[in-house]
């Protein structure tokens, strides 16, 4: 593959194998690896894609307006998604014709193949990506997601901010089965998970996130925090019978919080757009922090603000161009 970096969108016109060079040096395991992921992009040559990051939280973008299917599968999208033997990423987003009166269609295929409602960091690379193959100017997208209307905005500082709706709070809705703690709200809701004692307060933002600022009876800290050990064991435990993200919160001040993520179907990530809503939603609900808020990721900070007046969730941050191509 010839790649293209920068800000504009100009991807290669030429065609190429990613396992191409690696299996002669990397032994035989990775050489059948290496066979198997070159056999599947030799079927995607020709496509067109861009790869964006939000944050660090990084995604191979395909304009795939043309059709309302995509151009890639999902066994496809994990191939891609290989660090090693693909282009790199946490998954694999197309532009899709628009339903209704939106501008446009987004669907995601994660890391792992499974497909997700909606991602925040996602979509905002998504608004960035088709201003970029228009060559359109700051403006507002309708996006139509499996989570329902998502509008971000292109800003003209280079930001998108992305209205995100209001969040759900009923626990059935979310979903989990822990029982409601605040009506039909799961707020601090003890869970024991591998020995430890986590509350959670649970938060739909189009997907299911499981938020704690507190671990056996402690607040938080980030950097004494085993994410590795107990992500995985959250993300799949039986309350959360469609898996859930997770997010760990060290309060900093009531207008600034340390999070990181355990994405559903991704694992660790730099970071998560709808995790930093949830996570502020839930601060609120436990009384921890403001309504604006700043969350600081592994990749850097969003800029957050549960609305009051309209319940709608306001997320902003950065969506960027690491390089374009064509399979």
């Amino acid at each position: 593959m010839q790649a293209h970096s920068g800000n504009a969108w100009a991807p290669s016109r030429r065609t190429t194998s990613y396992a191409s060079g690696r299996s002669q040096a990397a032994g035989p395991r990775a050489g059948v690896r290496a066979h198997a992921s070159a056999a599947a992009m030799t079927s995607m040559q020709g496509v067109q894609f861009a790869k964006y990051h939000g944050l660090g939280n990084d995604f191979i973008l395909i304009d795939n307006r043309h059709t309302s299917e995509p151009v890639i599968s999902p066994d496809q999208a994990v191939k891609l998604c290989d660090r090693n033997f693909g282009i790199g990423g946490d998954g694999v987003i197309f532009a899709l014709p628009p339903v209704g009166s939106t501008d446009l269609t987004m669907r995601i295929y994660n890391s792992d193949g499974t497909e997700p409602e909606m991602c925040g960091n996602g979509i905002r690379c998504l608004a960035r990506f088709v201003a970029d193959v228009d060559k359109a100017s700051a403006r507002k997208y309708k996006i139509h997601t499996l989570a329902g209307l998502i509008i971000p905005e292109l800003l003209s500082d280079g930001q998108v901010c992305v209205d995100m709706g209001p969040p759900t709070l009923e626990g059935p809705k979310v979903p989990t089965t822990l029982s409601p703690t605040q009506g039909s709200s799961v707020v601090e809701q003890v869970l024991e998970v591998d020995g430890h004692s986590i509350k959670f307060t649970c938060v739909s933002m189009g997907n299911p996130h499981a938020v704690t600022y507190s671990i056996n009876g402690k607040p938080i800290k980030i950097d004494e925090l085993d994410l590795a050990g107990l992500g995985p064991k959250c993300e799949k435990n039986a309350v959360f019978p469609a898996k859930t993200n997770t997010e760990f919160v060290e309060v900093l001040s009531r207008q600034h919080v340390r999070m990181v993520v355990w994405e559903r179907g991704a694992g660790p990530t730099l970071a998560c757009g709808t995790g930093a809503c949830a996570t502020v939603v839930a601060g609120v609900l436990e009384g921890k922090v403001d309504r604006s808020c700043r969350v600081d990721l592994p990749g850097g900070p969003l800029f957050i603000e549960w609305r009051e007046s309209d319940n709608k969730i306001y997320m902003t941050g950065p969506a960027e161009l690491v390089f374009s191509g064509s399979l």
